[in-house]
């Protein structure tokens, strides 16, 4: 065989790409076309396994960052974790009886009985009076006790004792904070590896009040260092290096698990099932957290002597402090059911081509009953009606953009914004109904009763 384009007797001869395939070659073409869009699918299906596997194990860990990270650098957020406690019963009985044994310890009923009885004795009473009064140390102190413990519970049960413990952590919290993050701003501060206590401001007062008293030499106090090293820590340095690194995961690493399942979305073959899959797979692992944190919670129950703090309050404390991260999970999980949904709502299911058909028969109907009405949409209505999918994706973009800028938002936060967006859309769909009156049937376009088929009409569809 000659070369394709070269010069024979008759002339140059015709390419051998310029003439059809025969049936063989044209098989064989199919099936490496077959197997180019096969291996071009399974390549897709390979990145999206992987992406969306990075997303599933990175799930509960974003979960669990961004919580960590909330308590620790937003002050509002872990007095709204702590301040409950203060009025769970459990944890004020634990408190009424700490403040009680450490306020009984100080009284030395003892010594009250001692000096009784000698006072008795030097008084010459009977000795077995004087001993009775040596024996009231033990009934002494059960009074001095119980009278205690009723004053410490009335405090520890009142509004001004939760005012107090808001305070405290607020101010305790605040200082955690400037510790970790290096920065200045309240009396406890961290310089180089050591933690300072900022005493200025008492030193200042202190000689207001001596000048005041008649001292006035107390004025000329110089200004020397007004900070008192607190505790030297040798890791402080790794500390706020560590509390910077969650700052960031806490922000970002929610973030990447959104992008890597975007992109697996794009890059799966079917962007639906991939919507559906990730749905699932992220529904799965905030299911797997949530028992996690049960079974943390049997652990720490378990782990903490009971001398040390009771059941009951260990149980309330361990309920209180990881409340939001439960309440994040489940806002995770709710998030990852509607997304299910609506991507199953948006496939080619019976239940789903239903539920369609009924939704568009009814903003059909109720748009057809404004037009009539005179309440006609005329060109906003067309539009909307030529550009439903834009407007069904801008609409469900700004869903999420609200759930994604809400701070710390819940299942009903979840919940009212999908169905705030459901409701849009069916009014949406309402007004470009309402475009234009419909037809009303006439008796003139209605066949006559005993029509038959036209001759040049085709055969029947329902007979095929």
């Amino acid at each position: 065989m000659e070369p394709s384009g070269t010069t024979g007797p008759e002339g140059p001869r015709r390419s051998e790409d310029d003439r059809p395939l025969n049936a063989e070659e044209r098989a064989e073409y199919e099936r490496l076309r077959r197997h180019a869009h096969t291996r071009h699918r399974r390549l897709r299906y390979a990145a999206a396994s992987v992406l969306l596997l990075l997303a599933f194990i990175l799930a509960p860990l974003a979960v669990v960052a961004a919580w960590i990270d909330s308590e620790i650098t937003d002050t509002d957020r872990y007095v709204e974790t702590v301040a409950p406690l203060a009025k769970k019963p459990a944890v004020q009985n634990l408190v009424t009886d700490r403040v009680t044994d450490r306020v009984v310890d100080n009284i030395d009923t003892r010594k009250v009985t001692d000096a009784l009885a000698d006072a008795l004795a030097r008084n010459g009473a009977p000795s077995a009076i004087v001993d009775q009064a040596e024996a009231l140390d033990g009934v002494l102190k059960t009074g001095v006790t119980t009278v205690v413990h009723d004053v410490v519970n009335r405090v520890v049960t009142s509004d001004e004792f939760a005012q107090a413990w808001e305070i405290a952590n607020r101010r305790a919290h605040a200082a955690v904070l400037n510790v970790l993050t290096g920065e200045g701003g309240s009396a406890v501060e961290a310089k180089g590896d050591a933690i300072t206590l900022n005493i200025g401001t008492v030193i200042d007062e202190v000689g207001h009040r001596l000048v005041d008293a008649g001292f006035d030499k107390a004025a000329d106090i110089p200004d020397v260092d007004k900070s008192v090293v607190l505790v030297h820590v040798d890791k402080l340095n790794e500390a706020q290096d560590a509390a910077r690194l969650l700052d960031i995961l806490g922000v970002w690493l929610p973030v990447l698990v959104v992008v890597l399942a975007a992109l697996a979305v794009g890059a799966a073959p079917s962007h639906r099932r991939a919507l559906m899959t990730a749905g699932v797979g992220v529904g799965v692992m905030m299911v797997v957290l949530l028992v996690g944190l049960a079974v943390m919670r049997r652990v720490y129950l378990d782990s903490v002597p009971s001398s040390v703090q009771p059941h009951g309050a260990a149980a309330v404390v361990y309920d209180e402090l990881v409340r939001f991260l439960k309440d994040s999970t489940v806002t995770m999980l709710v998030i990852a059911v509607f997304v299910v949904i609506a991507a199953y709502l948006y496939g080619p299911g019976r239940v789903a081509r239903a539920l369609r058909s009924v939704t568009v028969r009814g903003t059909e109907a109720s748009g057809h009953l404004l037009a009539r009405a005179g309440l006609r949409t005329g060109g906003m209505g067309r539009w909307l009606d030529r550009h439903r999918g834009w407007t069904t994706g801008i609409v469900m973009g700004l869903a999420v953009l609200t759930l994604f800028l809400w701070n710390y938002p819940t299942a009903g936060s979840v919940a009212l914004v999908v169905g705030l967006a459901v409701v849009v859309l069916l009014i949406l769909g309402v007004l470009a109904a309402a475009r234009t009156a419909p037809e009303p049937a006439t008796a003139d376009a209605a066949p006559p009763p005993d029509a038959g088929p036209s001759p040049d009409a085709g055969p029947s569809p329902d007979k095929g």
